[in-house]
């Protein structure tokens, strides 16, 4: 007994030892990582009063950074020696009041405004899919396809199908997917690709969990460095409206055609390299291309590789500039303090400020998160509606019928904060009204939040979101 007592004593001894060590490395790695007070105050608290499982909840869900900014600016050298764009200024065309936009946007690594894009916007999955589908078909190089979500179903077999044949005659293809929101995708579903030739790649693998909260929710298809696409839509059935659980599914996609390209294809082979350590450049991936349109579009980029996060950053700078509205879909509102008051301080100023979210969340902690940050947006008034009609997973933001973002980012923390995304900004009036038409005639299947009905919400309800936007961080 006297033996097993002093080993218990020396266990206990080097748990108290290794505790104060792992406190004190994960302490410095909070002070140093989290620039918010508020958020190294909690985290730190929570390190200290929860010993080792606070942590272990720091390193998966507090660290927040990836270290591949060298790699990105090597690559970025790379891949665009002969892309001078830069040099004569990222904004040339830019309506003077939007320019601080296209400023904005490339401070915080964005590609530079071009001119002569074409662009066509899709609001529902399946014609999408269908020119997505004939662009691989008609690929004579390459095609670059990257997907935060990729099933093997109906569509996703589908398009399997298109990149082996493909691959089989000669076009270069890489398949890029996110380990986490990809999870379910089996290793052999894509032995057919590579047994035809092609490449695939997974983004940063779920075995290391301090990533496990940074994923990758870029949805991007690029085919022959001419032709792009981009927006919320991922590969599967439900984004087609064949889900049973989620019903009609209301999205926004984009094809451009033009310079804009190469800001995707950057961004693909940027992800690629990161994923796969393969570089991939030369002038065949970034064709020379004269104008095919007339819309000004500037490709921008966010993750937590980079401090400076240029899609938050372009969301708040344009919403401080609105003159009279704001609007904005997205399934998910969550925002952080300076995207929330730039919000109020519109609504205050007397601009027509309107949010199209969800009626039937597809996940409830975001949504009642959501819910709780209604409150100060209807007393300020924001107009707040629901999409009763099915899934709303539409990401834009538009703004005086000027300016647009469409992409793959929500207006939460995860999206403008922990994930990598890639929007698009168009200083284009007839994109803009395009999209603010989809957006009126999606408020004929939406309901509005009435503010005087919402304040007498059940007492349960309020605390239910009160808790759930304390994990707003990470939503």
């Amino acid at each position: 007994m006297t033996l097993l007592a002093n080993s218990w004593q020396e266990i206990a001894a080097w748990l108290l030892l290794a505790e104060v060590v792992l406190t004190v490395g994960t302490l410095g790695c909070v002070l140093h990582i989290k620039r918010e007070t508020m958020s190294a105050i909690a985290w730190g608290l929570t390190v200290i009063l929860v010993p080792f499982l606070g942590s272990f909840l720091f390193f998966v869900f507090g660290y927040q950074t990836v270290h591949r900014r060298l790699v990105r600016r090597r690559t970025r050298g790379r891949a665009y020696k002969a892309f001078s764009a830069r040099a004569s200024g990222t904004s040339a065309g830019v309506p003077e009041h939007w320019d601080v936009l296209a400023k904005v946007a490339h401070l915080g690594g964005g590609e530079p405004v071009t001119g002569g894009n074409a662009v066509a916007l899709y609001h529902e999955g399946a014609p999408a899919f269908e020119v997505m589908l004939a662009a691989v078909g008609r690929a004579e190089r390459h095609v670059h396809l990257q997907s935060f979500i990729f099933h093997a179903d109906g569509i996703g077999t589908r398009f399997l199908d298109a990149l082996c044949a493909s691959a089989a005659r000669g076009v270069e293809v890489r398949l890029l997917v996110d380990s986490v929101g990809s999870y379910g995708l089996r290793s052999r579903a894509l032995k057919r690709l590579t047994r035809a030739g092609g490449k695939v790649a997974s983004f940063l693998p779920i075995i290391n969990p301090l990533r496990v909260n940074l994923r990758n929710h870029r949805k991007v298809l690029v085919v022959d460095g001419l032709t792009a696409f981009a927006g919320g839509l991922n590969v599967g059935d439900e984004y087609m409206g064949l889900s049973p659980k989620f019903g009609y599914w209301r999205d926004t996609h984009f094809r451009i055609d033009g310079p804009a390209v190469a800001g995707v294809q950057h961004s693909f082979l940027e992800d690629w390299h990161f994923a796969s350590g393969e570089v991939v450049k030369g002038g065949a991936y970034f064709p020379a291309r004269g104008a095919v349109g007339d819309v000004l579009a500037q490709v921008v980029t966010s993750g937590p590789d980079a401090d400076f996060k240029a899609i938050r950053e372009t969301y708040v700078a344009a919403i401080l500039r609105a003159r009279s509205r704001v609007w904005i879909a997205s399934p998910y509102f969550v925002p952080d303090a300076g995207l929330r008051d730039a919000l109020l301080l519109a609504a205050r100023s007397g601009v027509d400020v309107r949010f199209l979210g969800l009626y039937r969340p597809d996940k409830w902690l975001p949504f009642l998160a959501a819910r709780y940050y209604w409150a100060d947006m209807l007393a300020a008034g924001v107009k707040v509606y629901q999409y009763a009609r099915g899934m709303m997973h539409s990401k834009y933001v538009l703004v005086d019928g000027e300016w647009a973002s469409v992409g793959s980012a929500n207006t939460d923390n995860r999206s403008l904060l922990l994930n990598f995304e890639l929007n698009c900004q168009f200083f284009d009036t007839g994109v803009t009204a395009e999209l603010e038409a989809a957006f009126l005639a999606d408020l004929e299947w939406s309901v509005r939040i009435d503010p005087a009905v919402f304040a007498t919400r059940p007492l349960i309800g309020r605390i239910a979101e009160n808790a759930c936007r304390l994990f707003s961080p990470v939503l």
